[in-house]
């Protein structure tokens, strides 16, 4: 009697980026709306209040900057590092990014409370070793993004489209809104399980013994 084997779906991984910063130029300044900053180090700054609304970072590091309360919308990093940054209540779109488009971005370590990331378009993301607590991912578009080594609890996936999103690595996984936009996304054996009764309750199922 033939056999027939289930053959496994490859999901599609991030495309990560690959980041060769120029010799930069140290800055001391502030930040500006609409500044333009090009090849430059930001390191040890207290940018607390500022506004940087529709700055442009090319080619920029910015190390150990205090960014709490500071203003972002609408600022674009393109080609550059943020390593250290600290920031409470800081506005990017957030850590409010409603809206805001990442792409080729590598989120590693640290941990967020209320992450917002409603309508925002995710590709090629990846978060690793991240504690992200009651993120809001919902009505976004994510393609290829990886959670790796990473804690997700309370997550709002409500009205979110996704693709080739691999939570295989979320070592705890508590999903209070929107398991039914899982399609599109991979899981785990015993992901599966502890949703199980996310998911029962989602179709009407009861579950007696």
């Amino acid at each position: 009697m033939a056999t027939t084997r289930k053959k496994k779906t490859a999901v599609a991984g991030a495309r990560r980026p690959e980041l060769r910063l120029p010799p930069l130029e140290p800055y001391g300044g502030g930040l500006e709306p609409d500044g333009d900053y090009d090849g430059l180090e930001l390191t040890g700054l207290d940018l607390t209040g500022q506004s940087g609304e529709g700055a442009r970072f090319l080619d920029c590091a910015l190390r150990d900057c205090g960014l709490d309360e500071a203003r972002l919308t609408g600022a674009r990093f393109l080609d550059s590092v943020l390593t250290g940054v600290r920031g409470v209540g800081t506005v990017l779109a957030g850590a409010q990014l409603h809206g805001a488009v990442l792409e080729r971005v590598v989120v590693r370590g640290g941990k967020s409370d209320y992450l917002n990331l409603r309508s925002a378009k995710l590709k090629d993301v990846v978060f690793e070793g991240c504690v992200l607590s009651e993120p809001d991912f919902g009505g976004a578009r994510l393609e290829r993004v990886e959670f790796v080594d990473c804690v997700l609890t309370g997550v709002d996936f409500s009205g979110a489209r996704l693709t080739d999103v691999d939570l295989r690595g979320v070592q705890r996984l508590e999903i209070a809104r929107g398991v039914e936009s899982l399609a599109g996304a991979v899981i785990s054996t015993a992901q599966l399980l502890d949703l199980a009764p996310v998911l029962a309750a989602q179709l009407g199922v009861r579950v007696e013994e």
